[in-house]
């Protein structure tokens, strides 16, 4: 994990539903604080400040959220996002503890170059992130896995490739795919209209050597 503290101030708020038009007005989004085994904290954040701190923390990186006198230790549990624009309106936090492990989503980060994108072949994302438990301080801002075991059609890197820290345990299936390697759309279609001519060739090269049929009179 970072070594870089991220801190969010908040403030509790009591609009809900159609109040909450009021909090945009004033610059500010809805959040939730979980509390396990106690009441939710239902606050608001300033809206700027907010979208900083996720870009920041993702769902990985353990935020420090104020709300008064009081300091908890956090994480990103949800983030909701208008569909059209893509902008940020609600956040969910949940206090995590520095002796607990969490289980959070960390972002996969490839690296290399893979030597089927040099051949032309096409590198397709199957996983942007990592499903991974650790106690807060460990947890990694990123996970790495190199691209340059792809190199034909069909090649692939799953989870089983990635080297995580100590400490640090992968929740995801292994054998789930992160990236394969295919053949372009343009290299399909040329395949197709050659396997086409073949098969045509070889019907008109049956018919051909057919005997003709005698008639009987």
């Amino acid at each position: 994990m970072s070594s870089q503290d991220i801190t969010l101030s908040l403030e509790e708020r009591k609009q809900v539903r159609k109040g909450l038009n009021k909090l945009k007005d004033a610059g500010l989004i809805p959040a939730v604080i979980h509390n396990p085994g106690k009441d939710s904290i239902i606050v608001s954040a300033p809206f700027k400040e907010a979208v900083k701190v996720y870009h920041q923390a993702g769902k990985h990186h353990p935020v420090n959220v104020k709300v008064g006198t009081q300091t908890y230790l956090t994480i990103i549990k949800d983030a909701d996002f208008e569909t059209k624009k893509h902008t940020l309106r609600h956040l969910v936090f949940g206090i995590i503890k520095q002796d607990a492990k969490v289980e959070t989503e960390v972002p996969i980060t490839l690296v290399g170059d893979a030597p089927a994108s040099k051949a032309g072949l096409l590198v397709v994302r199957m996983l942007n992130d990592i499903e991974l438990e650790a106690f807060p301080r460990d947890l990694p801002d990123e996970v790495t896995v190199s691209v340059e075991k792809l190199v034909e059609v069909s090649d692939k890197i799953t989870v089983a490739d990635i080297d995580v820290p100590k400490g640090v345990t992968i929740l995801t299936e292994a054998t789930h795919p992160i990236a394969i390697v295919e053949e372009t759309p343009a290299q399909v279609s040329e395949e197709a209209a050659e396997e086409s001519a073949e098969a045509a060739e070889a019907a008109e090269a049956t018919t051909e050597e057919a005997p003709a049929t005698e008639s009987k009179e």
